[in-house]
């Protein structure tokens, strides 16, 4: 399946590379079990065939990737609060559970945003997040810019760079990303406690 799909990219004029490479890594914001990573290593990959340039690659992955984190951001801030005023967002978080987590942006936002951008799955919830507790779009941006840059960075030189053979690649590649996988699964086990804890903690003291 994979020759297959390089094959029929191998075909394509450098231009939709860039497209293809772009749009998968730009979905990830969206639906978090798109394979950017995958993408982009591809794309990188293909560079060294002599299809794309590397730094093209790079571009193309990084600018999507980030352009639509940012637009994410942009849907939490304008939509976030009308829709934790519902029913439904309040059976997914109450009114004091925002209140203290934008209390955590504002303490530890930058750094949170920043160390999140190398994490399966949180890359596309952090920035939600920030745009619905109404975080400042700069400090928003500029970590999660960077972070993307060195990430992408690497990943396009993994492929274009790091070896010919893509399968060896990817596998490393799995590897790493199961190791950052029981990270994020980690971090979210705390988070489903916190959950846990503060909403009980807020039932017991309307019983009292």
């Amino acid at each position: 399946m994979l020759e297959r799909i390089i094959e029929w990219l191998i075909g394509m004029p450098p231009g939709w590379v860039y497209l293809i490479v772009g749009v998968g890594a730009a979905l990830e914001n969206v639906v978090p079990p798109v394979p950017a990573d995958t993408f982009v290593v591809l794309g990188g990959f293909l560079a060294s065939q002599g299809r794309a340039e590397p730094i093209g690659v790079f571009l193309a992955t990084w600018g999507a990737n980030v352009i639509s984190a940012l637009l994410v951001y942009g849907v939490g801030a304008r939509y976030g609060s009308a829709f934790f005023g519902t029913r439904l967002g309040n059976l997914l978080l109450r009114p004091h559970q925002l209140e203290r987590m934008g209390a955590f942006y504002n303490r530890w936002g930058r750094l949170t945003i920043f160390l999140t951008r190398f994490l399966p799955g949180f890359r596309a919830v952090v920035p939600v997040f920030a745009g619905v507790t109404h975080q400042r779009l700069l400090p928003v941006a500029v970590p999660l810019i960077v972070a993307s840059a060195i990430w992408y960075g690497f990943l396009t030189w993994l492929g274009a760079f790091a070896g010919r053979n893509l399968e060896t690649i990817l596998g490393w590649l799995g590897g790493l990303n199961r190791v950052l996988v029981l990270v994020a699964l980690t971090l979210g086990a705390a988070l489903l406690a916190w959950w846990l804890r503060s909403r009980s903690a807020q039932s017991s003291r309307h019983t009292e």
